[in-house]
């Protein structure tokens, strides 16, 4: 017995919405237009059959009640792989893997080609100020033997003797509740309404061919990891003359061993000696750009934020427009002291102990006049 609300992953408590977002994800992941693994057209056809059941709100109050012997014959539900409604509803959904329109037949013309998903990483620096890249690339092209037709020179697709075109099939089924008609892609030309005798044989008659490519990309200077870049016209060919789908490029970034980001401001650590962040000082310092002069200002404290203006990364399509690089001040203390070193440091203690004694207190007559 067939459970159809694990099928699809809802609760019995899940609504008409629940449903058909749980539907409509599965489907997607296991629809054999883009899911090659074994078993997955199985799978798809159970999670349509679920579906099929549970959207109608008639169907779905017999199952909650009665189970599968409520649907009919007791064998639960028509198997909708010769229905062909999975396909229906799967089409009423994503309107892209060419299907049929719930109730209609599948479209013959052109189709448009699949939408491709690359996934590239890049180089911090590469992030920050743009780069060109050529990567390589595996998609379908229109078969330059047969110019997409599927069939072979001199020859072309024909009208199905077995649905006259339609590309699709009736079939009458009695159930306890009645006769129903069932309509299903045509066996023959699978739903095309056609069928080429004299298939191309450097396409076997698909009309598209598996072609491996090189391509340039430019990469604006911004991204960052999860930036998607879309390259158009550069997915899969349309079958039958259709448009071509895009290529969407997914970017990595690598970290870099100092700088961090956030945004467009660049943030890294600065190690300063104490006498640096007592007397000040002019460093050199490590930023996109490279080496660029950092001024420390005297009585710099630990913790404080030193910022490189116009150092940081790029607004993404505007370069110009640049963020800061900021710098967080370490201050690093001696662990060992030559005797000069504590000598003079004694000394300065010394110094600032005297300072920091009061005045004796002058009482009487001069301490009055003179006010001490």
């Amino acid at each position: 017995m067939a459970d159809y609300y694990a099928q699809l992953g809802v609760g019995r408590d899940a609504d008409a919405d629940t449903i058909k977002r749980a539907y409509r994800r599965l489907a997607r992941q296991y629809h054999p237009d883009v899911n090659k693994d074994p078993g997955a057209e199985d799978r798809f056809k159970e999670i349509g059959r679920a579906y099929e059941v549970l959207s109608d709100p008639q169907t779905k109050g017999r199952y909650d009640q009665f189970g599968e012997a409520g649907l009919g014959g007791g064998g639960g539900m028509p198997d909708m792989g010769d229905m062909g409604g999975f396909a229906d509803l799967f089409e009423t959904f994503f309107s892209g893997f060419g299907g049929a329109a719930a109730g209609g037949p599948r479209r013959r013309g052109p189709r448009q080609g699949d939408d491709l998903r690359l996934d590239f990483t890049i180089d911090f620096s590469e992030a920050v100020f743009g780069v060109e890249k050529e990567v390589q690339l595996r998609h379908l092209e229109t078969c330059a033997t047969c110019s997409g037709s599927g069939a072979k020179a001199g020859s072309g697709p024909t009208t199905c003797g077995t649905c006259s075109g339609a590309g699709q099939v009736r079939r009458a089924t009695r159930t306890p509740f009645g006769s129903f008609t069932q309509v299903a892609p045509c066996p023959t030309c699978e739903g095309s309404g056609q069928t080429i005798a004299d298939p191309c044989t450097a396409c076997q008659g698909q009309g598209l061919q598996q072609v491996t490519k090189k391509l340039r990309i430019n990469i604006p200077g911004g991204v960052d990891t999860g930036t998607r870049l879309r390259v158009a016209n550069e997915g899969n060919a349309g079958q039958r003359g259709g448009p071509t789908g895009d290529l969407y490029v997914f970017l990595g970034v690598r970290a870099h061993p100092e700088l961090r980001r956030e945004g467009t401001t660049i943030l890294s650590e600065l190690n300063l000696s104490y006498l640096q962040a007592i007397l000040g000082d002019t460093i050199e310092v490590e930023t996109v750009d490279g080496k660029e002069s950092l001024e420390i200002p005297p009585g710099t404290q630990p913790g404080a934020l030193i910022t490189l203006k116009g150092k940081g990364v790029p607004r993404l399509g505007n370069p110009v427009a640049r963020g800061n690089h900021q710098f967080t001040v370490k201050v690093q203390l001696p662990t060992r002291l030559s005797g000069e070193e504590r000598e003079l440091l004694e000394q300065l203690a010394g110094h600032h102990s005297r300072k920091d004694q009061k005045p004796p207190h002058k009482s009487g007559l001069f301490g009055g006049l003179f006010g001490g």
